[in-house]
């Protein structure tokens, strides 16, 4: 077999960016002068090495004014993560930085500028702050990324406590177990688990709020009620949610210590004390009311949840699968002259549905030019909705469509992918390129490429049902991400620069059912894909053929 390694590693040789920089910022700007007048420590913020990666970025916003209100914005970013990574791309690799920068930029600066500590200059601080306000995160941006490292938790079992650590560990058989050990940790405070433990609580999700806000308490526990001005959270407002969050899932005891705990705090709070009260009289009632304990919320549309999560975790190791002799690898050249010389490294995957990983299909410098064509047209993904497309949170990514006219590098992909197919793809008998960028915890739950109704928008083309899918790798991770095919029970980890293929459509054009897959949550790591659906018409006398049996 050509592929061996279940982790593809991402990582890349940094040394040489960063190694000869020793251009230093100016020693002014190496200490925040807000808080001295008004008798506060100035705050010191040691040099980082992330500087260099930054510095056009630092030029670029402040050209031509003497803006050291947002280069001080800058550094605080510098000495909260530079530490963590040699540049801006290792940084957003991890789900827990880049949650963490998310939540930096979007309410931790602001809870500074607006702090009583910065009262000195506090005028020019709010202003520069406006001037950048809207380019900084939302609050749905810093949400989503909430959402994504609960995604996280779940399809691969991770505890709360070990990425609240800064490690990704699941339990299994009461042994715990790291899913993946980063060089450097990435530690979680106890607001940024109330953050996420919030937005569960906001969508009533108790399962997941209490996890988090458990952790939450530990942490502002752990701090000493130590108060930061950028801190959104408090010890008293975790508690306040957790207890409530307790009494939702029927757990009125511990709703009741933890209210109590709370009124240590604020013994004059009148609704707290009623809450006491009311949970007191529930428990010295025969039955207390009870909400099944604390169970995961369940999916509405997701029937085969185990088994994707369960494939996501292996990541594609399922060495009973590969055992099988009929699968094999070669090289290809599918009678075509031009591929003679170089012919493709073929692997046959899977037979039931054919599917095929084509090793090496594109080159770095083809890669990184479509991801750079695609940059600026990136868009949250949709899916098909009866005849129209929406947004959905079964499939959270960015992408763009590129046509074969936007750039050589995409007509020469083209080309190459009729070349190993045998296909039509130019259009409308193949769609665009479609490119997709995965963000924290960025997935597709299994679902067909073919359509499945004939109101769907893939009709539109007017050349029928999408017969096949190829989808080239673009980048590396270094964990997750695997495209899980379900109902044939295996995974496929993430190979950079290499591509798949499968039919969609069985010969007589129905939908072929073992195709259902999934794009499995991207645990570490920037992934990019670059997908080519080619559609049934213009394909008469190419490698897809019609059969002559009803049921082929």
């Amino acid at each position: 077999m050509w592929r061996r390694n279940v982790y593809i590693s991402a990582q890349r040789e940094a040394g040489d960016q960063c190694g000869a920089e020793t251009d230093r910022l100016p020693e002014d700007l190496h200490r925040a002068r807000a808080g001295e007048a008004a008798g506060h420590p100035a705050v010191s913020i040691s040099f980082s090495p992330v500087w260099p990666h930054y510095k056009l970025f630092l030029s670029r916003i402040t050209a031509g004014r003497d803006d050291w209100i947002t280069a001080l914005f800058l550094i605080y970013l510098f000495h909260k993560n530079g530490d963590l990574h040699e540049g801006p791309a290792a940084a957003m690799a991890n789900p827990l930085a880049a949650f963490t920068l998310i939540k930096r930029l979007h309410s931790e600066w602001l809870n500074v500028v607006f702090s009583n500590e910065a009262l000195e200059n506090a005028q020019a601080l709010r202003s520069s702050y406006e001037e950048e306000r809207a380019e900084l995160p939302r609050l749905a941006d810093l949400q989503g990324a909430a959402r994504g490292l609960m995604r996280l938790q779940d399809v691969y079992a991770l505890q709360v406590s070990g990425l609240a650590s800064g490690r990704f560990r699941r339990v299994t058989d009461g042994v715990p177990t790291d899913v993946y050990l980063p060089s450097k940790a990435v530690l979680l405070s106890g607001d940024d688990c109330f953050l996420v433990g919030k937005v569960a609580y906001e969508q009533q999700d108790y399962y997941h709020s209490v996890q988090w806000l458990e952790e939450s308490v530990r942490l502002f526990r752990g701090a000493g009620r130590r108060w930061s001005p950028e801190n959104e959270g408090t010890l008293e407002d975790a508690l306040d949610h957790l207890a409530f969050s307790h009494f939702k899932t029927g757990n009125v005891s511990s709703a009741l210590s933890v209210s109590q705990e709370l009124l240590h705090h604020d013994p004059t709070n009148g609704r707290v004390l009623k809450n006491v009260e009311e949970y007191e009289n529930l428990l010295a009632s025969a039955a207390p009311p009870g909400g099944g304990g604390l169970r995961r919320p369940g999916s509405t549309h997701l029937r085969t949840r185990g088994t994707y999560e369960r494939l996501c975790r292996t990541q594609g190791s399922q060495p009973m699968h590969f055992r099988n002799p009929r699968l094999y690898c070669d090289f290809f050249t599918n009678g075509r002259p031009a591929l003679l010389l170089r012919p493709v490294r073929r692997e046959v995957l899977s037979l039931r549905p054919l599917v095929v990983l084509f090793h090496d299909f594109v080159t770095d410098a083809e890669a990184e030019g479509v991801k750079g064509l695609a940059q600026s047209g990136l868009r949250r993904s949709v899916v098909a909705a009866g005849e129209k497309q929406a947004a959905a949170d079964y499939r959270i990514s960015k992408s763009a469509w590129l046509k074969d006219s936007a750039h050589s590098v995409v007509e020469k992909l083209d080309q190459r992918i009729s070349l190993v197919t045998g296909l039509n793809v130019k259009h409308p008998y193949g769609e665009y390129l479609q490119v997709v960028n995965y963000g924290i915890g960025g997935h597709y739950e299994p679902h067909f490429d073919h359509a499945t109704s004939p109101s769907s928008p893939v009709f539109r083309l007017k050349t029928g049902n999408r017969v096949a899918t190829f989808m080239i790798y673009l980048s590396s991770v270094e964990a997750g991400g695997s495209t899980a095919f379900i109902y044939a029970n295996f995974s496929v980890p993430v190979v950079e620069r290499a591509a798949i293929f499968w039919w969609n459509l069985h010969r007589n054009g129905e939908g072929d059912e073992d195709t259902l897959h999934a794009g499995c949550p991207v645990l570490i790591g920037d992934k990019w894909v670059a997908n080519k659906w080619i559609h049934e018409f213009g394909q008469e006398f190419g490698e897809r053929r019609c059969g002559l049996s009803p049921v082929e």
